[in-house]
């Protein structure tokens, strides 16, 4: 009985050594894709307020940029 209660207690030290690796890893790796998605997010407004811009001052040219990035309307 003893026995099982300290191979209890091993594989729950076990256990934890290996998810405080494994979360430590991705711990860095969710970081990472966090600041990227910010930084993607903040690249999105900034494009956005300037398309707005152009299309307030100049609609023939917006209408140009909004053909050749997304291809003719459909009719």
């Amino acid at each position: 009985m003893l026995r099982t209660i300290f191979m209890i207690g091993l594989f729950a030290l076990a256990g934890l050594f290996v998810l405080r690796l494994a979360f430590g890893i991705f711990g860095v790796l969710f970081g990472l894709l966090t600041w990227l998605l910010i930084k993607a997010i903040w690249i999105a407004v900034i494009g956005a307020a300037i398309y707005l811009v152009i299309r307030i001052v100049s609609p023939s040219t917006a209408r140009k940029l909004r053909e050749r990035w997304s291809g003719t309307p459909a009719a």
